[in-house]
Parts: structure tokens; C-alpha cells; sequence
């Protein structure tokens, strides 16, 4: 017998709590972010069942933006209603950028971030931890037949291997799902368990249903407030400060390039940093490498570069504004269009999406897209291996075979050691998470008092 989502599943302010501590631990990139989700929400507090978590995170997929991000919003949405997507969004990004507006600051005055650089050296191999034991239970919940499983390798290889498209890779997935459903539907129907543990039955059980009823007259009024409250800093920089100003240029800019980042930030990196450097002059192309590291060791999402990107181009162009006061602008105007559009889609689409849970073709092809997304964090996961535990990689190319694999004469002892010790704390200890992000951002602040 299913049961009905209410509205606020949890007390919003126990919520608000959780999902600030989610936030602080948002490290690792999609991997690491999905990671830390999964354990506290579904593990952990046993708020959402997996089935349901597995859902979300699959639309999510679909769109552009960071999944993660979505995720949160989306998974806010289904245990406190609006005001509770609205609050789980917003403290997901909120540590990433106040380190990363912080941290921009530094750059411009000394452009030096040792310390800072350290401490998350030692924070980074935690999450490599966290994410190695969020792949194997995401595997073992999601791949409950030899097919899925050889889905979810075809994903892994398809991207890591022969740099298929994310797009691509994604609607394969749902097409092989809607093929076993009109095929093979027993195939599904062993593979639909709950994936439960034996632990207590969630809040939210896969089979409930939730409140929201869709319909075009609440989709035309979320679209009309989120297309006003999206719009409205650029047009009001536009009528302030001028159409040809740094600041509308950036604002139509990352406006543009928030509708064109399927697959995550790094689909999107290359076209952002060409267009910033060579086009629009905003900074070098080494400080676009050295926005890239410090994104990479803050938390949240990693498209949270394209704040440090407006912050320097704001800085050197201020026009009206005094540089500082530019700087500070650009980056806020440019963290609210990359970010706003995801509240957007989670609250226009999660009600139909809510409904079509129960449409078995769309199940199914959701059920393929699980699988996949099994070889999509994996491959996440070992890019952040490699980026954590080797100082250069390269590209190695054999016919359609590419693969970037990792200078083994440039693994830092340093990241191997933290990482060992966090494996040691994660899998045979089992120390809680936050134990382990503090021993290890200790280690990592202890290397800079080594000679």
C-alpha cells in the first residue's frame, strides 16, 4: 500500500541543519557531491529511499547544469516542499563561493593561496575516499542484474575510453531500459528491489506518492517568477551601468552558457575558458588554470570557476565602479545566472517528473539510466583520482582508443599517504565523515611545515 508525501516530511529546521552539513562537505566534484548525499540522506538519516534518490538523481542527469546542485534542490523539494528546494540549493553552493569570493580576493592581492592550497590538499583525499565507497554502494543498491552492470561498464568505458559524448551516453542508457521493458520486462522486474540494507524503512518509501499535482497553470507562474527573478540583475546592470559594460556582457554570457552544460562543468570548461581568455580578454590563460585548481578544492559545484573568472574581469574593467566593488558584482551576478536556472527546472519539471515515476516505460527507460550513471560517477571518480594523487597527466591515443592516464613519476607522496590513512579511516575504521575531512585537513595543513 503506498503512502503520500506531505509537505515537510522533516521539520524544516532539522532540515536546514542537515543540509548545511551537507554543505560544508561538498567536495570532489558530482562524484563526491552525489557521494555525500547518498550517505547522509539515504544511509544515514533514511529520509528518501534509494529507488527515490536514484530517480531524482537520473532527471537531474538529463539537464543542464550541475546534477548535483539539482539533486539537492530536488530532493529539498520532496522533503519540505518549495521553501525546502530553495534551502537545500542555496547552502549547496553557498561555502563554495564565499571560499571561492574569498579566496579571488587573495589571488588579487598576493596571488598566493599556499595555506589555503594545503588545507585542501588534505581535504581532497578524503573525498577520494568518501567517493571509492559511495561508487561500490550506489553499485551494489542500482546493479541488481548482469545487465545493468554491463550498462553501467559500457557507460564507464564509453566515456573514459572513447570520449563519447555525456548526451549520447545517457540516451543509449534509457533506450537499452525502454528496450528490456518492451523486451525482457522480467529483467526489470528482478532489478526493481529496494536495494534496502536492513536498516529502518525511509521517510519517504519508494513507493510514495507526493502531493504536488502538475498542471500548465502552476508551470506558466513558475516559469513567469523564475524567468523575472533569473533576468532581472542583468537587466537592471544593463539599464544602470550600460549595455556595453562588463557586467552585461558577463550576465548574457553565463546566462548562455548555464543552458549548454550537459554532462557537467567539464563539458562545458573549455568553451568558457576560450571564450574568457581569447575573446572577451577577462584573464590569462594560466590564471584560467590556477581558477580551475582553486574550484576544484572548495566545495561545490566545480562551475563555480566562472565566479573567479568574473571577478578578475570585473576587477581590470570596473568601469563606473571602483575595482573592488566590480569585482564583487561580476562574481555575485555571475554566480546568481549560473545557478538560479537550476532552481528552474527542478520546480517547473519535478512535479510531472513525480508522476511519471509510476509510467512503466519511462521507469524503465529511467531504470537504464541508473546503470549508467554507476559508470558516469566512477569515471568522475577516477579523473578526481588521478587530479588528486599525480601532478601531470597526459593523453594516450591508439586508434579510437583515447585515455588520459597519469605520470606515474609525478604521484605526490603527500596525497598518497592522505589517502591511504582516509581509506583506512572510511572502510576499516568507519569513522564518520566529518571525523575524517577534520584528521585529514589537519595532514593537509601539516605539509607546509614540511621542508
Amino acid at each position: 500500500m503506498t503512502t503520500e508525501v506531505t509537505r515537510d516530511v522533516i521539520p524544516f529546521r532539522q532540515a536546514v541543519r542537515a543540509w548545511f552539513g551537507i554543505s560544508l562537505q561538498t567536495f570532489g566534484g558530482p562524484a563526491g557531491q552525489i557521494a555525500v548525499m547518498q550517505r547522509t540522506l539515504v544511509e544515514e538519516k533514511r529520509w528518501i529511499g534509494q529507488q527515490r534518490f536514484n530517480h531524482a538523481l537520473n532527471y537531474c542527469m538529463l539537464l543542464p547544469g550541475p546534477e548535483a546542485q539539482q539533486l539537492a534542490i530536488y530532493v529539498g523539494w520532496l522533503l519540505n516542499g518549495t521553501r525546502g528546494g530553495l534551502v537545500a540549493g542555496t547552502l549547496f553552493v553557498l561555502p563554495g563561493m564565499l571560499a571561492l569570493l574569498a579566496l579571488s580576493a587573495v589571488y588579487v592581492l598576493w596571488q598566493d593561496t599556499t595555506a589555503v592550497t594545503a588545507l585542501f590538499a588534505g581535504i581532497a583525499p578524503a573525498v577520494l575516499a568518501i567517493v571509492a565507497q559511495a561508487v561500490i554502494r550506489v553499485a551494489k543498491r542500482s546493479l541488481t542484474h548482469p545487465l545493468f552492470v554491463a550498462v553501467a561498464v559500457a557507460a564507464f568505458a564509453a566515456l573514459a575510453l572513447f570520449g563519447v559524448p555525456f548526451p549520447v551516453v545517457i540516451a543509449v542508457a534509457a533506450l537499452i531500459g525502454w528496450t528490456v521493458h518492451k523486451l525482457a520486462p522480467q529483467v526489470l522486474a528482478k532489478g526493481n528491489g529496494h536495494g534496502g540494507d536492513g536498516g529502518p524503512a525511509p521517510l519517504i518509501p519508494d513507493d510514495a506518492l507526493h502531493h504536488a499535482q502538475p498542471s500548465w497553470r502552476s508551470a506558466g507562474k513558475i516559469l513567469a517568477v523564475g524567468l523575472v527573478v533569473w533576468w532581472l540583475p542583468v537587466a537592471a546592470v544593463a539599464l544602470f551601468l550600460g549595455t556595453d559594460s562588463v557586467f552585461t556582457t558577463q550576465g548574457l554570457f553565463f546566462s548562455g552558457a548555464a543552458l549548454v552544460t550537459f554532462g557537467g562543468a567539464y563539458a562545458v570548461l573549455a568553451f568558457v575558458a576560450q571564450r574568457a581568455v581569447e575573446v572577451y580578454g577577462w584573464l590569462s590563460p594560466g590564471e584560467m588554470v590556477r581558477g580551475l585548481a582553486l574550484a576544484e578544492t572548495t566545495p561545490g559545484p566545480l562551475i563555480m570557476v566562472v565566479q573567479f573568472v568574473a571577478f578578475l574581469g570585473a576587477y581590470r574593467d570596473p568601469g563606473a565602479l571602483t575595482p573592488w566593488a566590480g569585482a564583487l558584482l561580476g562574481a555575485l551576478l555571475t554566480t546568481w545566472v549560473t545557478f538560479v536556472p537550476c532552481f528552474l527546472f527542478i520546480f517547473l519539471g519535478a512535479p510531472y517528473v513525480e508522476k511519471l515515476r509510476h509510467n512503466a516505460a519511462i521507469s524503465a527507460a529511467l531504470t537504464g539510466i541508473t546503470a549508467s550513471v554507476v559508470g558516469v560517477i566512477a569515471n568522475l571518480a577516477l579523473y578526481f583520482a588521478e587530479h588528486t594523487l599525480f601532478e601531470r597527466i597526459f593523453t594516450w591515443a591508439w586508434g579510437p582508443f583515447s585515455i588520459p592516464l597519469p605520470d606515474l613519476g609525478t604521484l605526490s607522496p603527500v596525497a598518497f599517504g592522505i589517502t591511504l590513512a582516509a581509506l583506512v579511516m572510511t572502510f576499516a575504521l568507519k569513522w564518520p565523515m566529518l571525523r575524517i575531512l577534520g584528521i585529514c585537513a589537519l595532514l593537509g595543513i601539516g605539509t607546509i611545515l614540511l621542508p
